[in-house]
């Protein structure tokens, strides 16, 4: 057996609104599909969660949109 790891692949998400609009976000997908919500931290330590903008994504990127600050 080697040391190898398998590489890890992730999720690609744009955030189309809100105020994280813009930044690139990477995420680690469930069951090789992006998950349906996601909370990022913002600049004051905040917790802005975001959801997918379609249920039907494709490939390893996926839009998500702003929901509200947790």
């Amino acid at each position: 057996m080697t040391g190898r790891t398998t590489p890890r692949t992730l999720v690609q998400a744009r955030l189309t609104d809100g105020p994280l609009e813009g930044e690139p976000v990477e995420v680690e997908p469930v069951e090789g599909r992006p998950p349906k919500t996601i909370d990022l931290q913002d600049e004051h330590d905040g917790t802005l969660r975001y959801c997918l903008s379609e249920w039907n994504q494709e490939g390893m990127t996926a839009d998500y949109t702003f929901l509200y600050a947790v």
